[in-house]
């Protein structure tokens, strides 16, 4: 195939990806071309991590970090790190064809650093994740998306929404590129514990899932180094092939679901309403009002919140263990 300017070979390009409707290898790279300028947008220009499943959404599937450009010179890559200081070279979406290539190779998932290749110091990308627990409904996360748009509108920012494709909603804020990822989630730490604050009976902040509860997560540690997302326009590996969709405030309603987001649906709805983000894109945001809630909270006396288990010990971290572990070591100390 042509794509984006260059000669893509694709193989089995009629091999079903996705059973509910049938849709193929061939489908879904003509259903990224139909919303290629959005895509480029939202991702162009970072690097990604593969989620690939080779037998299609149903399969078994795995991560690829590392790619080797092979018999393909002109893909791009840049060395991106892991927390424990790793190094490989991940894809680079420069343009539609390195997407057609990656989908080619099973990819039916792009996981997004918040960097741009050609800056990997600066995350200009706040990824607020709004992740239901066992039992959290939809209509839970709409009304914790709603609380999160709220918040950000009165300390004078805007979010921008969109479907992860599954359960969950992600609010993103386009950031000028001035603080490293450390800033990014300390942000989002601060932004996580001043909307439980608010809604404890919604929202937690709470890192040890014991704690959660029957409330939607707010997940700061997506914005932690060398953390990626499901990206922006990308298909899920599910039956359906449902994407994570970019939307309005405005339709945030009981009409907007996950599920009905689906590649012909979306497809239409970028053909009739273009990209509902395109002005993010064109008004960076500061992270200084976010930051000022996090330094309150160090000034009251708060110790950072808990880092995933991969990642070093960090400065003013309490301990890294689950309260019923620290609650069992203190009776087992006799303390």
């Amino acid at each position: 195939m042509r794509v984006g300017g260059r000669e893509v070979p694709i193989s089995s390009p009629d091999k079903v990806f996705f059973a509910e409707r049938g849709e193929t290898k061939l489908d879904l790279i003509r259903f990224y071309e139909a919303v290629g300028d959005p895509l480029l947008a939202a991702m162009g220009g970072r690097p990604v991590l593969l989620q690939r499943f080779p037998r299609g959404a149903d399969g078994p599937s795995f991560f690829q970090k590392r790619v080797d450009r092979g018999s393909t010179p002109w893909l791009e890559t840049t060395v991106v790190s892991t927390p424990n200081g790793t190094t490989s070279n991940a894809l680079v979406v420069a343009d539609l064809a390195h997407v057609a290539w990656a989908v080619n190779q099973g990819c039916l998932g792009f996981h997004v650093w918040p960097t741009r290749a050609d800056d990997p110091e600066h995350a200009d990308e706040l990824r607020i994740d709004l992740d239901p627990t066992p039992g959290v409904t939809f209509p839970m996360v709409r009304e914790a998306a709603v609380l999160v748009r709220d918040l950000l509108a009165e300390v004078g920012l805007r979010g921008w929404p969109k479907t992860t494709g599954n359960r969950g909603i992600h609010v993103y804020l386009r950031l000028e590129p001035r603080w490293d990822s450390y800033a990014v989630r300390a942000a989002a730490v601060a932004l996580a514990r001043e909307l439980e604050r608010r809604r404890p009976d919604l929202v937690t902040a709470a890192w040890w899932k014991e704690e959660r509860r029957r409330r939607v997560f707010i997940d700061f540690n997506q914005n932690a180094p060398h953390k990626t997302v499901f990206g922006a326009w990308c298909v899920r590996a599910r039956p359906g092939a449902q994407v994570s969709t970019p939307f309005r405030w405005e339709e945030l309603d009981d009409e907007l679901h996950p599920d009905r987001l689906t590649i012909p649906v979306v497809a239409r709805r970028v053909a009739a309403e273009g990209d509902p983000w395109a002005g993010m894109y064109q008004s960076p945001q500061s992270l200084e009002p976010l930051l000022a809630l996090h330094e309150r909270d160090m000034a009251s006396g708060l110790k950072d919140a808990p880092w995933p288990p991969v990642y070093p010990k960090q400065p003013n971290e309490p301990p890294r263990v689950a309260p019923s572990r620290a609650r069992k070591r203190t009776v087992a100390g006799g303390d």
